[in-house]
C-alpha cells in the first residue's frame, strides 16, 4: 500500500476474541495491580537512592501476577498470537505506567528488540541459552550500538572493532547510552561493531552476543536522563580485548546493519504505542486538575484557555494514534520494510504530540508539575529523550523527505500563474 495522500486506507480487521480478552485483562491488571504498586516502587527507589539500581521487589511480584492473568510476551506474535495492530492498544495501556507495566508483562525495551532479533536470526543454541530465559523473564539484556565518539544515528559510523582470531572474536570499543546495562539481572549484551571496515558501507557491521560476565566487559557509570536515574540505567560500557566464540555471531558477518533495521522497526512502533498511554495519563491528569482546582473565582475547567488546551490535547492524541495504528496495520499486512516510512513518521509525530500534552499538564499543575509530586516531570524527561533514541527526529525526517522527493506524483500538475508568466 502506498504511503501518503494517494494511498487508499483500508478497513482494519476486527480484533480477535483473544485480543479483546487480553485488552480487558490488561485494563483490569492496570487498575487492580499496577497503579496500586506505584507507591511501593517509588518509595523503594527513593530510599535506595538515585545511584542504586537494585530491582524493587514489587517488579517481580507484578510479573508473577501478570503471568497468572496470561499477560506475558504479548509483543511477539509467535508467542501471543496477536497482530501488531491488536497489541497496540494493550501496549498503550502499559504506557500509563511506563516504569512498571511493560516489564510486568515482559514487554519492556530493550529486551523486546533483543528477543525479536534472537527469534528472527538466532540459531538454536543461542535461542536456548538466551531467548528462552528472556521470554521467561529470568534475565535482562542490553543492546550495545551507540558510541560517544561518533554520530551513532548513522550506524555506519560505528567504530567498535570485532576482529576474528582463530575460533574467537576479539572486541574493542566504547559504547554509551546502553539501556538496561545497570540492571543487576542484565546477563547479556548484543554488541554492534565492525568486522570488515573495507567491505561495502552497509556490510561492514556485525552483531555479536557477549555475556556481561565476559572478561574485558566494564559496565561503567549510568547516565541520568534530565537529572533522573532510571532503575535499569543507561550506561557507558568499555570493551577491552573481549573474547567470545565465533559461534556468538548473531546472524552472519556483515549482516549487522540489516539486522539493526529489522530490530529497530518493531522497537520504534512499540515505543510510540506506549507513548500514547503516557499522553493519555497526562490528559487525564489535566482534566482532573482542571475540575478540582479553583482560581480567579471559579474552577479552572470553566476558563476558555484551559478548555482549549484540553481539546487540543485530545485532537493531537487521536491524530498520533491513527498514524501509529496505521503503521502497525501495514507491519502486519505487508511487513516491516513496507511500513518503514509510516514507522518513521509515527516516531516523529507521536512523541511530539505526547510532549505537547504533558507540557500542558505540567503548566496546569503549576509547581507540582515540575517536581516528583506528580509523574509529569518523569514522563516529560523520558518522552523528550524519545525524540533522540531509536533514531533522532532529523534522521527520520530525512528518510521521509527522500521518499517524498522520489515519489511519482499522482497527477501532472497544471502550470501555475508564475510558470505562465516566466515562459511568456
Amino acid at each position: 500500500m502506498p504511503f501518503g495522500p494517494s494511498g487508499m486506507y483500508p478497513a482494519y480487521p476486527v480484533p480477535s476474541d483473544a485480543a479483546r480478552r487480553h485488552y480487558d485483562a490488561m485494563l483490569a491488571f492496570m487498575r487492580e495491580e499496577v497503579f496500586p504498586a506505584e507507591a511501593a516502587y517509588d518509595r523503594f527507589r527513593h530510599e535506595a537512592g538515585e545511584g542504586d539500581h537494585t530491582v524493587p521487589p514489587v517488579i517481580e511480584e507484578l510479573k508473577a501476577k501478570a503471568r497468572e492473568r496470561g499477560l506475558w510476551n504479548l509483543f511477539l506474535p509467535s508467542e501471543s498470537g496477536l497482530t501488531q495492530l491488536e497489541y497496540a492498544p494493550i501496549a498503550e495501556l502499559s504506557g500509563w505506567s511506563n516504569e512498571l507495566a511493560p516489564e510486568a508483562i515482559n514487554c519492556q525495551a530493550p529486551d523486546t528488540g533483543n528477543m525479536e532479533l534472537l527469534h528472527l536470526i538466532g540459531n538454536a543454541e543461542q535461542q536456548e541459552r538466551w531467548l528462552k530465559p528472556l521470554l521467561a523473564g529470568e534475565i535482562r539484556s542490553a543492546f550495545a550500538m551507540t558510541e560517544p565518539r561518533v554520530a551513532s544515528s548513522d550506524a555506519t559510523n560505528i567504530e567498535t572493532r570485532i576482529e576474528r582470531d582463530g575460533d574467537e572474536y576479539v572486541i574493542n570499543g566504547r559504547k554509551w547510552w546502553i539501556s538496561g546495562a545497570a540492571d543487576p539481572r542484565c546477563a547479556v549484551l548484543i554488541v554492534m561493531g565492525k568486522t570488515d571496515p573495507d567491505a561495502a558501507t552497509h556490510r561492514q557491521q556485525s552483531m555479536v552476543i557477549v555475556p556481561t560476565d565476559t572478561p574485558g566487559v566494564d559496565i561503567q557509570r549510568s547516565l541520568p536522563v534530565f537529572g533522573r536515574q532510571d532503575q535499569h540505567g543507561h550506561c557507558e560500557v568499555e570493551l577491552t580485548d573481549v573474547r567470545v566464540p565465533v559461534t556468538n555471531i548473531l546472524g552472519e558477518e556483515g549482516g549487522g546493519f540489516a539486522a539493526a533495521q529489522a530490530r529497530l522497526g518493531p522497537g520504534r512502533i512499540h515505543h510510540v504505542m506506549r507513548a500514547l498511554g503516557a499522553g493519555e495519563r497526562a490528559l487525564a491528569m489535566m482534566v482532573s486538575r482542571a475540575q478540582a482546582r479553583t482560581a480567579f473565582g471559579g474552577p479552572l475547567a470553566e476558563q476558555s484557555a484551559v478548555r482549549e488546551r484540553i481539546a487540543e490535547s485530545r485532537v493531537e492524541l487521536e491524530q498520533a494514534r491513527a498514524l501509529c495504528h496505521h503503521a502497525a496495520y501495514v507491519v502486519d499486512s505487508e511487513g516491516n520494510k513496507a511500513a518503514r516510512h509510516l514507522i518513521a513518521a509515527a516516531k516523529v509525530a507521536v512523541p511530539r504530540a505526547v510532549l505537547s500534552v504533558i507540557d500542558r499538564a505540567i503548566q496546569l499543575h503549576g509547581g507540582a508539575g515540575v517536581t516528583d509530586a506528580t509523574p509529569l516531570a518523569m514522563l516529560y524527561g523520558w518522552h523528550r529523550a524519545m525524540r533522540i533514541f531509536d533514531g533522532p527526529d532529523e534522521a527520520h525526517l530525512t528518510t521521509l523527505a527522500r521518499a517524498e522527493l522520489n515519489r511519482e506524483p499522482l497527477f501532472d500538475l497544471p502550470p501555475s500563474l508564475f510558470d505562465q508568466l516566466r515562459t511568456s
